[in-house]
């Protein structure tokens, strides 16, 4: 072969090899979040407590993969690897999973992205418009723990968006699939049993709408029971076992928000049923209102603040708790943060202000304080 056709032959593998690269991209990311925490009446004797939080404080803390490809004629591969850890013992999160909080793998399509593997339900991707504390150490977790952990394996997901209108559905083999416990408070449930297609089964639905100036949104999502499944409300009441597969686990979700110039108000209803299948549990259900509020006082100086309100009339337990959170820019990747909570128990209620880690939890009837500074740096 000739010198010159050999330069030319060269240059278009080149070209080839550098538009393939040139079209698939994986991005290293990540968020470290913690700092110290004061809890009142931490303990039945009423003794309160200063400790770095475990699980989270104004975010929680991962670092993840994320991979995008493009195929070309508006369609590409997509996959998400998310870990999250405990800054304060640099242990696992989510059971000591190594990608405990995400790992999926999809296509994505002018009509929607499908993606199969532990993923996000419905209802925590709903509750992301108004739900303006989030994942907070003091936020809908510290009464619904389940909310910022609602994830599921075995999972296979639809999420598509059309001029501001998002469906997204998901449906879940078995939402335990490692049997060390998925989210907090449902015991395990493996799920995938020969011959059992309902066993620990999850589904969830989502509708929802965004405009510049407002957006709402509705959810629901189903449990199925297992024989190691539990119910947990969180309010210092046993755990409902739900050892059949016909037992029920139900939340049902509707949110809304507003954008007002430097502000944005939020406000929502989570309402949650235990069904039984059979006569062997009793029904349970419980609300959870919030109202929540935020505001750029400057473009690095954030004020937000959010009010829950909870019954549980089967088990005759209420709480109502109010949080208010500062946070300050140190540049776009770190911030510095203050916050405070207080909670309200009902006489026969064991709600923690707490969410950050388990150890907090009070004598019935008793209310609690909780205030954390801390500092995040997001990668």
């Amino acid at each position: 072969m000739q010198a010159s056709a050999r330069l030319l032959l060269c240059g278009a593998l080149c070209a080839v090899s550098g538009a393939a690269a040139a079209q698939s991209s994986v991005t290293l990311y990540g968020m470290v979040d913690t700092g110290i925490e004061y809890v009142s009446h931490a303990n039945a004797a009423g003794k309160s407590v200063f400790r770095m939080p475990s699980v989270t404080g104004e975010l929680p803390s991962r670092w993840g993969l994320r991979g995008n490809e493009d195929l070309g004629g508006g369609y590409s591969a997509v996959f998400t690897l998310e870990s999250g850890f405990n800054v304060r013992a640099g242990d696992l999160g989510q059971g000591g999973r190594l990608f405990g909080r995400q790992a999926f793998v999809g296509i994505k399509t002018p009509y929607g992205t499908v993606s199969f593997g532990r993923q996000y339900t419905m209802t925590y991707l709903a509750l992301m418009g108004a739900d303006l504390i989030g994942p907070d150490i003091y936020g809908l977790g510290s009464l619904d723990a389940y909310v910022p952990n609602a994830r599921a394996d075995n999972s296979v997901v639809y999420l598509g968006s059309y001029a501001g209108v998002t469906l997204g559905a998901n449906y879940s083999f078995g939402r335990d699939a490692t049997g060390t416990g998925n989210s907090p408070g449902q015991g395990t449930c493996t799920g995938s049993v020969a011959g059992q297609a309902t066993q620990c089964r999850e589904w969830s639905v989502m509708l929802k709408y965004d405009a510049p100036l407002f957006g709402v949104a509705a959810s629901y999502e189903e449990q199925r029971g297992g024989s190691t499944a539990a119910a947990n409300f969180f309010d210092g009441i046993a755990p409902t076992p739900l050892t059949s597969a016909a037992d029920k686990d139900i939340r049902t979700h509707v949110s809304a928000y507003a954008n007002l110039g430097k502000a944005k108000l939020g406000v929502g209803w989570l309402n949650r049923r235990v069904e039984p299948g059979a006569d062997t549990i009793a029904s349970v259900r419980s609300n959870l209102f919030f109202v929540a509020a935020s505001y750029y006082v400057t473009p690095a100086f954030i004020v937000d603040g959010e009010v829950y309100h909870i019954t549980n009339s089967e088990h005759d337990t209420r709480a109502t708790m109010g949080t208010l959170r500062t946070t300050y820019l140190l540049s776009k990747r770190t911030a510095v943060y203050a916050q405070g909570s207080y909670l309200a128990n009902s006489a026969k209620a064991h709600y923690s202000v707490s969410a950050g880690g388990g150890g907090t939890t009070p004598a019935a009837g008793t209310g609690q304080t909780g205030v954390m500074v801390g500092v995040r740096h997001s990668f």
